[in-house]
């Protein structure tokens, strides 16, 4: 099968159609049907409850879809692990699970793949090459580390994020799946973490950034979807949606004014007495 594109953006790296998820009889997902390119940022929208959760847990093996089809730079496939998206070269970092803070950040950046030099008996960690090798790779994010052995928890929120995406890079990641990356985040550490999302897109990542914070998607985005209770609710390419109109969207669009109508009549009514 050959792998389809999309306007504007690169091949088309992961796609899902009218793919459904159950658990037992509630319905968790119901006919999504999404796709991300390389060199583009994906933003996936939605409150709690909407099926972001599910949706990303699917995409990085963490469940199976039920319904429809998962394909992988055209290619039908199903994973029936995270170990099977990771070979895919599918990375997630999860809001809560970016870092170990008590470990030194080049061991945060090896994690598990720890380079090693000698044979045998001899074998051992190559911990200058590790760390010289992370100290670069997160230069080129515009993180300048002076102290490798520094533990993560020492880094700020944003650039511990930065630190995982830096990772993700650099073990040949071809998608980037960011859960909520800016939720826990000030204003000025989540504009820190844009910029690390928008470096990902330019060096040719398909990105899926999911957030319920329409203002911090738009100025990275290239493409928003929103979801509402498992369903498809929208999907527009920047071009042809506002900030304005994402925010309206997200909040409910004709459910809002009528919020805001009620609430205004309720204001107006005269008070007894």
């Amino acid at each position: 099968m050959t792998a389809t594109k999309t306007d504007g953006a690169g091949a088309s790296l992961l796609e899902v159609r009218d793919v459904c998820k159950y658990f037992g009889n509630v319905v968790a997902l119901k006919d999504i049907s999404v796709g991300v390119s390389a060199g583009e940022v994906t933003c996936v929208l939605g409150d709690n409850g909407a099926g972001k959760s599910t949706f990303i847990k699917i995409l990085s093996g963490v469940h199976q879809h039920d319904e429809g089809e998962l394909l992988v730079e055209g290619e039908q496939t199903r994973f029936s692990s995270p170990r099977d998206a990771k070979e895919c070269g599918i990375a997630t970092v999860f809001q809560d699970l970016a870092t170990v803070p008590l470990m030194s950040i080049w061991r945060n950046f090896f994690l598990g793949s720890e380079p090693t030099k000698g044979s045998g008996p001899f074998r051992r960690v190559d911990v200058k090459w590790a760390q010289d090798t992370m100290v670069a790779e997160l230069k080129k994010m515009g993180i300048d580390v002076r102290d490798p052995d520094q533990p993560a928890g020492t880094l700020s929120g944003g650039e511990r994020q930065a630190v995982a995406i830096a990772r993700a890079v650099y073990f040949g990641a071809k998608v980037l799946i960011l859960d909520e990356p800016t939720s826990a985040l000030g204003v000025k550490q989540s504009g820190v973490v844009l910029r690390y999302i928008a470096q990902a897109r330019d060096r040719g990542l398909g990105v899926i950034f999911i957030t319920h914070n329409p203002h911090h998607a738009y100025p990275v985005g290239d493409r928003f979807v929103i979801l509402n209770r498992g369903k498809l609710a929208g999907d527009w390419r920047k071009a042809d949606i506002s900030r304005d109109e994402l925010v309206r969207q997200m909040s409910g669009g004709a459910e809002l004014d009528a919020l805001e109508h009620e609430l205004r009549r309720g204001l107006d009514a005269p008070v007894a007495g």
